[in-house]
């Protein structure tokens, strides 16, 4: 029998989510959510969605200028908008940005759903014993990412981690995706499995467009794909 006032079948959580950063994949984060909640539930049924799209110029200022503070101060200001507007939990739809995370969950007394834990959810399974981690330069080399996961990191190297970064912010937060590039970034996966990597974090959420399990020779963890099943779980929990 349902509680008083809860309609049977419905949703009974809200999801803030921080998005703009950049739209591509925002989009997909909406589509996605409200694509499992509607298959969940059938009928008319889709996800109950707070939506702040930030301006990805004002955030990538913040990135280039090594200005966390001010970065993790933004992000923070408009996840207590989005629970005062009635979100029960937060979700960065970015890899990257959660780098200022502990900032934001200062600042809100609702869960922030960690896109981290949603890439060790993914990949342990699938039975991954380690992971190569592909994003922003900041992402692959620094602690707060690889010291997350609950499997090993695999370090990409440093040639490849700037050939990672610069397509990300050259290409794919535009939009722009070409064969060249492709081969690049499989050219990567590929180091990676040589190190050791059992499978690889696509660890920025623009890295599906050009990337899939198609077309790589291990195992792919789509961040974003993991990330939307963290936020579907929580919205379908009664």
């Amino acid at each position: 029998m349902s509680a008083p006032g809860k309609i049977e079948g419905m949703t009974s959580h809200t999801i803030g989510l921080i998005g703009g950063m950049s739209y591509h994949s925002t989009i997909d984060y909406y589509v996605g959510i409200n694509d499992a909640v509607a298959k969940a539930l059938g009928g008319h049924h889709s996800a109950s969605l707070l939506l702040s799209s930030l301006n990805f110029a004002d955030v990538h200022e913040l990135q280039a200028a090594d200005d966390w503070d001010g970065a993790g101060a933004l992000l923070a200001r408009h996840a207590r908008l989005l629970q005062d507007a009635g979100a029960d939990a937060i979700a960065i739809c970015t890899n990257l940005m959660h780098k200022v995370a502990p900032a934001v969950e200062a600042e809100i007394s609702v869960p922030l759903l960690h896109i981290v834990d949603a890439v060790t959810a993914d990949a342990q399974a699938r039975g991954l014993k380690s992971l190569g981690i592909m994003g922003a330069h900041w992402t692959m080399t620094e602690p707060f990412y690889a010291d997350r996961l609950g499997i090993r990191a695999v370090r990409a190297s440093d040639a490849d981690v700037a050939l990672t970064d610069g397509i990300i912010f050259a290409e794919l937060t535009k939009g722009i995706v070409t064969e060249e590039s492709r081969a690049a970034l499989l050219g990567v996966v590929t180091r990676l499995a040589e190190a050791g990597a059992d499978g690889v974090a696509l660890a920025c959420t623009e890295l599906p467009l050009t990337l899939d399990e198609s077309n790589c020779p291990i195992p792919l963890v789509n961040s974003t794909k993991a990330h939307v099943a963290a936020c579907v779980r929580f919205l379908l929990a009664t």
